[in-house]
């Protein structure tokens, strides 16, 4: 229940455009009103004190569903996919917005619209949880804000990338990882991520004699975890799931590797005696690593990627009714590349890094010299002896992203602008690239979006804030 001070709080945000009562219920007075004030809700999710922000995080969820953007699973277009109900030859883009992600989503949604696209997903992974200061909550305030204000209507896909159990946590104590990441699955489907991928790669043993073994903690969890999940999923919603066989930046993925998984994996779903609905798509290794590999004057190596691997297991998914392989690592990747995967029949395609680099690019110089000497003053020790200084900036600048949160927000409003317009274009480009344009047909022939109303509870539980785990992919 809500009380007066919480009432009081909610009331001042847009006092023109939204009335909330004692009970939970809202009033939209000013739907224009309301679109336009978007920005002051997302600032106010991201930036105020941690029950204003719950309340906040709250409040944009519930009047972005009685705006018509409603948080969705991706599954049924996958498993229609895997079924040959839909074309094979669009990559859908998942996009991992670490800084200012109010103002990016903004950029990708007009991207998007413009170009009748619905098949694009926003991702936070839990390594980017703890850098970016971001919990699942208000990474979901920021993108359906972001709907708001562009006027979205229909599905917003809300993905947990990379919910990967840290090596390190696990060795030490294998239960207290499980029910971290237990506790992260939960807070995700609370917030509206109805899609998940769940990474349990990081345990897989090659020092085992053969494949099963060797993939035989990561199917078991994986398929833990699937159980887990669906126990969590609200009604009419399906969460749209994803395995991983191999940690990206590793040896490349084989057909046999993804057939050991698959087969481990619905051998302990089915030891369940329960009619479980499994993964959706399948995460693979085909020669890319997160950010890409820096060389010492900063820039990034070309990477080569295995589209011939890449094609075939795509297939070998769809045997097992997923809609096939996903591609990690990419957005480094030269432009010519990108349209390649819808051509090697590329399910998904996750893309993070580019958009960060973007922004330092257009950023003051004092500033990031000013997050230059926060690295050089509490992440030297991620420091290797042989990296030059661009290289060292490079790796770990991502970690100034929280920290400097709030110094983001607080740009001149012309650099925002040219930021936002740069992403715009990016975006434009890999979307084009990708081959998603018209898949809002897709997405509205297969997809349905029952509109779940957030749990003003689970927005005001206090929950501990997320952790930097280095040892953890983005």
């Amino acid at each position: 229940m809500l009380g007066p001070n919480d009432l009081t709080y909610l009331n001042q945000l847009l006092p023109q455009a939204v009335q909330v009562a004692a009970d939970g219920s809202l009033t939209i007075l000013d739907e224009r009103a309301l679109r336009q004030g978007a920005e002051r809700l997302a600032r106010a999710a991201a930036l105020d004190a941690p029950r204003q922000k719950g309340l906040a995080q709250w409040l944009v969820r519930a009047c972005a569903l009685r705006l018509g953007a409603v948080p969705a699973s991706i599954h049924d277009l996958y498993v229609a996919r895997g079924a040959g109900q839909v074309r094979l030859d669009f990559t859908v883009p998942a996009i991992n917005l670490r800084a200012l992600p109010y103002q990016a989503a903004r950029a990708a949604l007009r991207a998007a619209h413009a170009l009748h696209a619905g098949a694009l997903i926003f991702e936070l992974a839990r390594s980017e949880m703890g850098y970016t200061q971001q919990s699942p909550a208000e990474y979901a305030a920021a993108v359906l804000a972001a709907a708001m204000a562009e006027d979205h209507q229909g599905p917003i896909f809300l993905q947990g990338d990379h919910f990967q159990a840290s090596p390190k946590a696990y060795a030490a104590d294998r239960e207290a990882e499980i029910q971290a990441l237990r506790a992260l699955i939960r807070r995700a489907i609370a917030a509206g991520f109805y899609n998940i991928d769940i990474d349990a790669s990081t345990l897989v043993d090659l020092s085992q004699p053969d494949l099963d073994r060797q993939q035989a903690l990561n199917y078991t969890l994986t398929a833990e975890f699937t159980r887990y999940t669906r126990r969590l999923q609200p009604p009419e919603v399906t969460v749209s799931l994803g395995g991983e066989i191999g940690e990206v930046g590793g040896h490349n993925s084989t057909e046999p590797e993804l057939r050991a998984f698959m087969d481990g994996y619905l051998r302990v779903l089915q030891s369940f005696h329960q009619e479980l609905i499994g993964l959706s798509k399948i995460s693979v290794q085909t020669g890319t690593s997160h950010g890409g590999v820096v060389l010492p004057d900063g820039s990034i190596a070309t990477a080569k990627v295995d589209f011939e691997t890449l094609a075939l297991l795509s297939r070998v998914a769809r045997q097992y009714g997923m809609g096939g392989a996903v591609q990690h690592g990419a957005s480094t990747l030269p432009p010519e590349a990108f349209d390649r995967f819808p051509a090697a029949e590329t399910l998904e395609i996750h893309l993070a890094t580019n958009f960060q680099n973007i922004l330092f690019e257009h950023l003051p110089a004092e500033l990031v010299e000013e997050i230059y000497a926060y690295l050089r003053q509490h992440h030297a020790d991620e420091r290797k002896a042989d990296q030059t200084d661009e290289q060292f900036y490079y790796k770990t600048r991502k970690r100034a992203l929280g920290p400097f949160k709030a110094r983001l927000w607080d740009l001149p409003p012309e650099t925002i602008a040219s930021v936002q317009a740069a992403w715009e274009e990016q975006f434009r480009f890999l979307f084009t690239r990708l081959n998603i344009a018209d898949t809002l047909l897709e997405v509205d022939e297969t997809i349905h979006a029952p509109a779940v109303e957030p749990s003003l509870e689970d927005y005001l539980t206090p929950e501990s804030a997320p952790q930097d785990h280095k040892d953890l992919a983005d």
